[in-house]
């Protein structure tokens, strides 16, 4: 989806069509949750500070999200991948893989399937979407940020080793900053460049991690469409308009989020055996801290005692805390499915 939560709020709202929006919070503290295109023009990003985007784009109009909304307008979309293929993994709310080879239409093209859903997303929620299509996640995924927005580019077999030479590594999906900057210094900028060193060398470099990057710089990538990928945490987080100073303030701050959590386990039946609490300091050094249980925390008095411990045992004195976060993990779904085998102790 193009700009989603952004666009979103432009559909609704006719104020904001054709002006500078972001979703998030305008405080000092804030930070933005998604741009629309006229605010990316200024170089507004998601992810960044709302004080920092507001001197990029003064005139840069500040909308609380609306999560719920999303999550609908994201189902109806989920829907209508739907009536092509059972083959969809969700990547976020607004982006997901599908696997065409065989759909539920006997299409013969990939690049009309998109077409289609492309249409019926414009028709159902009244927002553009853009697809990417080719033989492999990768490409597909550097297809879809080709032509944004309401774009659609396809990679075909053959293709695929010479679209990539020629991108900056910063642009291939699952290279972020870090490693980008990794490569940078040992003279990698573009998929041509990568495609000179070796696997032995890649691997010495970024370990198993090397031999991936070996393969998609020659538009190589074997992951199968995984509709049923395992969910691997959840969590909560918030950064306060004032830094907390007193260990009362973070157990405060603290407990929504716990809260929040728990909500989330007790409504999927899935429950954690590791529990993740996260600060970052007013300096935005940042610190997590974990405790594991051999079995999955079902007490909400046990997890709500293991995160505040956390909090209270790795709180320096005079901190000053700026966020707060609370995840779970290694998890553990507890609901009965329907033909599920249940084990039986002997």
């Amino acid at each position: 989806m193009d700009a989603f939560f952004a666009s979103v709020e432009q559909r609704d709202n006719p104020d904001l069509k054709g002006k500078a929006v972001a979703v998030g919070g305008s405080s000092e503290r804030g930070v933005v949750a998604a741009a629309s295109y006229e605010a990316r023009r200024y170089g507004v990003r998601s992810a960044m500070p709302s004080s920092i985007a507001k001197r990029k784009c003064p005139q840069l109009i500040f909308v609380k999200p609306r999560f719920e909304v999303y999550k609908q307008v994201s189902n109806q979309v989920r829907s209508i991948f739907a009536r092509y293929t059972p083959l969809i993994e969700p990547l976020s709310l607004d982006e997901a893989y599908l696997d065409v080879t065989v759909n539920l239409k006997g299409m013969q093209s990939a690049t009309h399937i998109a077409k289609e859903i492309k249409a019926a997303i414009y028709e159902t929620t009244g927002l553009t979407a853009s697809a990417g299509i080719s033989y492999n996640k990768f490409l597909a995924k550097l297809a879809s940020d080709y032509q944004k927005p309401d774009g659609l580019f396809v990679i075909k077999p053959g293709e695929g080793e010479d679209f990539v030479a020629g991108l900056p590594v910063a642009a291939f999906h699952g290279v972020g900053h870090v490693t980008a900057e990794k490569m940078h210094q040992i003279g990698i900028y573009t998929g041509a460049d990568l495609k000179k060193q070796s696997e032995h060398f890649l691997r010495n470099r970024f370990g198993k991690a090397g031999t991936h990057y070996y393969n998609i710089c020659r538009g190589i990538d074997n992951r199968p469409v995984e509709p049923d990928r395992v969910r691997k945490s959840s969590g909560s987080e918030n950064t306060f308009d004032k830094d907390l100073l007193s260990l009362a303030q973070m157990e405060e701050g603290l407990l929504p989020l716990i809260e929040d959590v728990w909500s989330w386990c007790e409504r999927t039946r899935i429950y954690g055996r590791t529990i993740t609490i996260k600060i970052k300091y007013s300096d935005f050094r940042i610190s997590t801290r974990s405790r594991s249980s051999a079995t999955p925390v079902k007490d909400y008095s046990l997890f709500e005692k293991t995160c505040l411990q956390l909090l209270a045992e790795n709180i320096p004195e005079n901190a000053a805390v700026r966020l707060l976060g609370v995840s779970v993990s290694n998890l553990e779904d507890l609901q009965p499915h329907p033909g599920q085998q249940l084990t039986i102790a002997f």
